[in-house]
């Protein structure tokens, strides 16, 4: 049985699962579709083309589904998809994506948390287990894999993509992309080690996290280009999910990776 309260505007051809709750001043349009076990907390709104998934929690000034911010966009329709277990957080904003882009979709994966006033831009693509802190925006077709944190106030220009278990320090400015497995931080951003915490808090084996460490020692501390210390890597590492990962997402970036650490005349990192 849903509770609705009699101050919520809910549009009668918007599509509501089970045991769905919609507090006061909450607004849901026509073309909706929230999962069951939902909670839709008082002044959200929710506008077309969104479909939400089972046991999500939406927060009171949080928008989803407001046309893009993108002068590419005509007015098509276009969408949001949001997964299992996503906790938007306050005055935060999904936009939808725009068909220009090729996508015309924004995507929130399952088991994710967008913390307050956090904005995700048209064609974004968000994955599971992600933890975006307050403040944190990302432009359009910014992709941010599983297991991803990014620490309050980061700003991540657009196109850009961030690995899989990746932590981003907060009050970044994301200009490249950033790797999977590493932390990274300071102005301008650059790779600060691998995220050995969280890595261990995932169950990731001491050889496993030393592997991956021993493959960016190589890539970021070897003096070789990142072509030539790839191949390195694929040639001196076996086989592994890691590995694949690693080299992977370097082949494919677009706007190449974050640099290492910089060392002033005294030998000391900036």
């Amino acid at each position: 049985m849903n509770r609705i309260h009699p101050l919520a505007t809910v549009h009668p051809n918007a599509k509501l699962g089970d045991n769905v709750e919609i507090g006061p001043y909450a607004f849901i349009d026509e073309f909706v579709e929230i999962g069951d076990g939902c909670r839709i907390l008082p002044h959200a709104t929710i506008f077309n083309y969104v479909k939400i998934g089972k046991n999500c929690q939406v927060f009171p000034g949080a928008v989803i589904g407001a046309i893009p911010q993108d002068l590419k966009f005509t007015g098509e329709v276009t969408y949001v998809e949001i997964g299992d277990n996503v906790n938007i957080r306050e005055c935060a904003t999904i936009n939808r994506g725009t068909q220009a882009s090729g996508k015309g979709v924004t995507k929130i994966g399952s088991n994710t948390l967008l913390m307050s006033y956090t904005h995700v831009a048209h064609d974004c693509t968000v994955g599971e287990h992600c933890i975006l802190v307050s403040y944190v925006g990302i432009a359009g077709e910014t992709d941010v894999d599983d297991w991803a944190i990014l620490g309050g106030g980061t700003m991540a220009h657009q196109f850009s993509k961030i690995g899989k278990h990746a932590m981003v320090g907060g009050g970044s400015k994301i200009n490249k992309d950033i790797p999977p497995y590493i932390l990274c931080g300071r102005d301008p951003i650059s790779y600060a080690g691998v995220n050995i915490v969280g890595l261990r808090r995932r169950g990731f084996s001491s050889d496993q996290i030393r592997n991956i460490k021993d493959m960016y020692d190589i890539i970021y501390s070897s003096g070789l280009n990142v072509t030539d210390a790839c191949a390195k890597v694929a040639a001196g590492f076996p086989q592994s999910e890691e590995r694949d990962t690693i080299l992977e997402f370097i082949k494919n970036s677009r706007r190449g990776i974050v640099k290492g650490n910089s060392l002033n005349a005294k030998g000391e990192i900036e």
